[in-house]
């Protein structure tokens, strides 16, 4: 899991309208726990704030901290969303993990948070 300390978070500028935010972190890394080869993809999060929004600086930090942890693609996928939507308590939010081929493989992983109403 990431340091969600990290994650910055702003007022949402206009809170009364639902609209989506769409982030790409195409250069995540991540260490396979079996092999401790690394492991490269992208990170897309997409999300329809409510009061707050991720300041990217931050995001881009907290990312990085996954850089030499050694970790599968659905428990990183999962942890990035809970401390995501932990942090900025979205509308709704999906964090897709889509990773480079391995071995002629390829692996996305998809999660996603809805707030109760």
């Amino acid at each position: 899991m990431g340091d969600r300390e990290k994650i910055e978070v702003f007022d949402n500028p206009r809170p009364g309208r639902d609209y989506r935010i769409t982030i790409h972190c195409p250069e995540f890394t991540s260490v396979c726990p079996r092999t401790g080869q690394p492991d490269f993809g992208e990170i897309t999060v997409e999300y329809c704030p409510d009061g707050s929004c991720i300041e990217l600086k931050s995001l881009k930090f907290y990312l990085q901290d996954f850089r030499n942890k050694g970790i599968f693609y659905e428990s990183l996928t999962n942890d990035i969303l809970d401390d995501l939507s932990g942090v900025c308590r979205p509308r709704w939010m999906k964090v897709t993990a889509r990773f480079t081929p391995r071995g002629g493989i390829t692996t996305d992983v998809e999660a996603e948070y809805m707030a109760e109403r």
